[in-house]
């Protein structure tokens, strides 16, 4: 019997396909790892949450950074489109690339269904590209997983909080923020 390899995609084949409209904003799709992978649908609690973040945030990092909401990276082997990035100001506004490693403070995925997928499958992503920090929102548990200290095979510091707990980020220790500001009541 013959074994069947998976073809890996990189970055730059990812974006022939886009320009090429092989892959449209129709197909909802983003790169990890190599693989073109379906992303999920959205529930009403997932995008009202994104929504509600968005709006702490963007008033919170005024003037410090920029928060972008489900648009993409550029990673080594991945173009990942993290529900919120806080990422550096762009005078550009990142009108000819898209943020990467390390135009990034922090990423953030809320997660309704995708929990499991968003731990095991992103996490170590994230770390290998070296995001300094990853927050998972888990709506359902109503806490947040905290990822820091990243390495090439994974986060060092995975850190469990509740909805009542609040966390500066590592990139700005002088603002502190209320994971109750994030969820919806």
């Amino acid at each position: 019997m013959t074994a069947t390899k998976n073809r890996l995609w990189t970055v730059e084949e990812y974006h022939r396909m886009i320009d090429a409209g092989i892959l449209t904003p129709n197909d909802k799709v983003e790169l990890l790892e190599g693989r073109i992978i379906q992303m999920s649908p959205q529930k009403p609690p997932h995008a009202a949450t994104i929504q509600r973040s968005d709006r702490y945030l963007q008033n919170l990092f005024r003037d410090k950074a920029d928060i972008r909401i489900q648009l993409p990276i550029t990673l080594p082997t991945s173009e990942p489109e993290p529900d919120i990035a806080v990422v550096r100001i762009d005078a550009g506004a990142y009108s000819d690339h898209h943020p990467s490693a390390e135009d990034i403070f922090l990423l953030i995925e809320v997660a309704y269904t995708t929990v499991t997928f968003d731990r095991q499958e992103k996490a170590p992503i994230y770390a290998k590209a070296n995001i300094l920090e990853y927050w998972i929102l888990d709506i359902e548990k109503r806490q947040v997983y905290i990822y820091r200290n990243p390495t090439t095979s994974g986060y060092k510091t995975e850190i469990i909080l509740q909805l009542n707990a609040a966390l500066a980020p590592l990139a700005f220790p002088e603002i502190e923020i209320p994971f109750s500001e994030l969820f919806l009541s």
